[in-house]
């Protein structure tokens, strides 16, 4: 029947079609070497045409063969277009498979028929949207580009032409291709030159005679060519022997002559690493050297000879300006020079120059740095405590190491003739024991103690005024030739906490043993016996008003009764807070000032005011029982 025909034909057809393929598959197995372009298309065989109503095949006209008959039967109907045969996922990856492994053994556009570009080539003539194919055909033309660039690095001329021949075989490499052309072309003309200044290097004729020099070769070849990496090299190389001589000049201690090589190397190859790494090991020397020169001066500083270390450290110090270390060593030196033949914690009494007797006797006080004031959290801190700040106490001073005693004072008022403010006035303030309280006094001057009796030679001097501290401070200065003065009030806190950062001297609460002549709970007024409504608890040192000099333990710094018997003048004005006071050891003095400050406990101050902070202002001629003197001196 015909429809029976009709699929025997279909199923010849078929049957051919994949006996083909079967065939280019084998040959591909077994000779895979042959299959060097893509697969010709297999024609897919249609369906005979068959006329209407006709139960009979057509036969063809005699004298003509099948195929022109089925070419006249065709004539005249649209040709169907070829598809070509795809191969198969084995061969495509295969292939990928041979190119990937000739770009791995560098063959990448030569053997002609097993290179790299050929065989993804071939795949993507099969499969133009290969991702694979693609990604080698562009890793192939990174490759060459970085191939180019290093053998334009070297100046290899006839590697450059080779290589970028082949890079013209890749597809849309033009651009790339002219750029390196015009890059080969300028490679042909330095080339000479770049000879020419290596023998130049190599005759020793680096930068000299003018006309005819290394550098000078080289900055010609970065005109032409700017980057050019044997010129950069050149240059380098051109520098190197400066920096050569540069390190040989620190070598030898000639700091100065280093830089100046160094700036003609700067001038050869401005920022370059190598001139960069040679400054940073020049700098390392002159670092070296001054700290050792440094290190000698403290030593010639210990030794005692002050003179040696400042020749010393001056000599470092040019060496290399910012020197670490520089700065303690200064506050050393000035110390050493300030503290003179003595050192912290020596007892000095200097003698009068005109006349029998001295001083009173002076402990070396130590440099260093505190908190002053008070934390905000202290108990009984007052605002004018605030705020706590670190002081430099950082020149050599000598304070006193009792309070001035009636004695001594007197021999002032003797020599000088001079009249206290309590005579000039006619008063003072004196401890009332029937009342409990402190009472102005007709009559009462420095002479009296704090009742109003007639004062021992050895109590504190009392009824003295700021003027008068001050007056006697300088009438001292006049005997001894020396600086005498009051403390700073940062000089007293730091004397008085010496090294403390506790609420009192010895600590947080009551003492635990007799420390100062301070209010206990266990002192009793001389007549009447009466007890302090504040006072210390568990503590009683056997006083009721002053004590003679000298009767309790020292401190730290070997200063006595630094917080107790008696309060004492210092040479600040009064100012209601530390806000803007000195960040030193110096005096806040404004001039004219009508307040000053009083520092340091009493025999009748409560317990709050016995902190180490506490302060207290008055005028500069105020008299009181509780108040004394205590002299500070320069070194």
């Amino acid at each position: 029947m015909p429809g029976t025909e009709v699929v025997s034909k279909q199923a010849v057809y078929g049957g051919a079609a994949g006996i083909a393929l079967l065939a280019f598959a084998l040959i591909y197995r077994f000779y895979p070497g042959s299959v060097g372009t893509p697969v010709a298309p297999v024609p897919t065989p249609e369906p005979a045409a068959v006329p209407a109503m006709s139960m009979t095949p057509p036969t063809p006209a005699a004298g003509k063969t099948a195929a022109a008959q089925a070419s006249v039967e065709t004539a005249g109907k649209p040709a169907t277009p070829a598809v070509p045969a795809v191969p198969p996922p084995k061969a495509i990856a295969a292939l990928l498979k041979k190119a990937a492994k000739a770009f791995d053994d560098g063959h990448l556009t030569t053997p002609k028929d097993a290179n790299a570009l050929a065989l993804y080539q071939q795949v993507l003539a099969a499969d133009k949207d290969n991702a694979s194919a693609r990604a080698g055909v562009e890793k192939i033309h990174k490759s060459l580009l970085q191939q180019i660039g290093e053998a334009l690095d070297r100046g290899d001329e006839r590697d450059t032409a080779r290589l970028v021949g082949e890079l013209a075989q890749v597809p849309d490499a033009g651009d790339d291709v002219a750029a390196l052309q015009a890059r080969l072309k300028t490679l042909r003309q330095v080339m000479p030159l770049l000879t020419r200044a290596a023998d130049l290097l190599q005759q020793g004729k680096a930068t000299a005679p003018a006309d005819g020099n290394a550098l000078g070769v080289y900055r010609q070849v970065l005109k032409l060519d700017p980057g050019n990496k044997l010129a950069v090299q050149g240059l380098i190389q051109v520098q190197q022997g400066y920096l050569d001589r540069a390190l040989a000049a620190a070598a030898q201690d000639d700091f100065n002559g280093a830089d100046k090589i160094l700036a003609d190397a700067s001038a050869v190859s401005p920022g370059s690493q190598e001139l960069l790494d040679t400054r940073s090991r020049i700098e390392g020397i002159r670092r070296d050297r001054a700290a050792n020169t440094l290190s000698q001066a403290n030593s010639a500083l210990d030794s005692g000879n002050p003179d040696l270390a400042e020749t010393l450290a001056k000599k470092a110090l040019a060496l290399s300006p910012d020197l670490s270390g520089i700065d303690e060593f200064n506050r050393r030196l000035r110390n050493a020079r300030l503290y003179a033949s003595y050192s912290p914690g020596q007892v000095i009494a200097d003698k009068f120059l005109d006349r029998h007797g001295s001083a009173p006797s002076l402990v070396v006080i130590p440099t260093g740095s505190f908190l002053m004031g008070a934390a905000a959290n202290e108990s009984g801190a007052r605002a004018n405590e605030e705020p706590q700040r670190r002081v430099a106490i950082d020149t050599g001073f000598a304070l006193g190491r009792d309070d001035v005693s009636v004695g001594q004072f007197r021999l002032f008022i003797d020599d000088s003739g001079y009249a206290t403010d309590a005579e000039k006035a006619g008063a003072s303030s004196v401890y009332d024991e029937n009342t409990g309280r402190m009472i102005d006094r007709r009559g009462i001057t420095w002479r009296n103690d704090y009742l109003g009796d007639v004062a021992a030679a050895d109590l504190p001097v009392i009824h003295v005024s700021w003027n008068d501290a001050v007056a006697y401070a300088q009438w001292l200065s006049a005997r001894t030739g020396k600086r005498y003065r009051l403390p700073s009030e940062a000089e007293f806190e730091y004397a008085l906490r010496a090294g403390s950062d506790t609420r009192y001297p010895w600590g947080d609460g009551s003492p635990t043993r007799v420390i100062d002549n301070i209010t206990g709970d266990g002192d009793r007024s001389p007549r009447l016996k009466r007890s302090w409504a504040k006072a210390f608890r568990h503590y009683d040192d056997g006083y009721w008003g002053p004590a003679p000099v000298g009767k309790f333990p020292a401190n730290a710094y070997g200063l006595i009764d630094m917080d107790g018997n008696v309060s004492v003048w210092v040479a600040d004005c009064w100012h209601d807070n530390y806000m803007r006071a000195p960040a030193d050891s110096s005096a806040w003095v404004n001039p004219g000032c009508a307040e000053h400050v009083i520092r340091g406990g009493s025999w009748g101050s409560a317990p709050d005011q016995v902190r180490s902070a506490y302060r207290l202002s008055a005028p500069s001629d105020t008299r009181s029982a509780r108040v004394g003197i205590r002299v500070a001196r320069d070194l």
